[in-house]
């Protein structure tokens, strides 16, 4: 008999030496399935879906920069949150990609169990393959529950990320103003 996720929280209760019937405990372990699903609902999309065509044509050839994306995940090793955000930056060639549809595959790739480095990767590649773009860059920064509340205990931490491709790899001049429009270089 396969258990039901409700039924999985149920027994982490138990197994943490708490009784699952007592009054602040009946609907917890319905809550916190509910909550796990949508905290990684990003399992249940596709980059296709996320951008839905939102892909225009455009001769701007200079580049476009989302900065300071909010971003929530979990990390993959202790299910514990980390929280911060993206800037996420490509230089077109003939086509632009909807505002919001940067953001929305942020959120896509950060709404699964996740380690930082992945996620900027991903990030990184499924901007690349939807614009095709002369480059795409991604930094990331976030504060991580997993050494704050745990472990190190270290409250003042921030763990920062990037993926360069194309242009942001191959030229410093491209990545270094990418870097100043962001604020992350002097």
């Amino acid at each position: 008999m396969t258990l039901s996720l409700p039924q999985h929280y149920r027994e982490i209760l138990k197994g943490l030496g708490e009784d699952p019937e007592r009054e602040g405990l009946l609907d917890t372990p319905q809550r916190a399935a509910k909550a796990m699903q949508y905290l990684c609902h990003g399992y249940s999309q596709s980059v296709d879906e996320v951008v839905n065509g939102a892909l225009f044509a455009s001769d701007n050839d200079e580049m476009v920069i989302v900065a300071d994306i909010e971003l929530y995940s979990l990390c993959e090793h202790h299910l514990l949150p980390f929280i911060g955000k993206a800037h996420v930056a490509y230089i077109p060639t003939g086509k632009v990609l909807g505002l919001s549809k940067i953001a929305r595959i942020v959120d896509m790739f950060a709404r699964r169990l996740q380690i930082q480095e992945n996620l900027t990767r991903e990030i990184a590649d499924a901007v690349q393959r939807v614009t095709q773009a002369a480059g795409v860059a991604v930094v990331i920064e976030a504060r991580h529950m997993c050494m704050m509340m745990r472990g190190v205990e270290k409250q003042n931490s921030t763990m920062h990320t990037s993926v360069m491709l194309g242009a942001f790899r191959d030229s410093s001049t491209t990545r270094q103003e990418f870097l100043q429009l962001i604020g992350r270089s002097k």
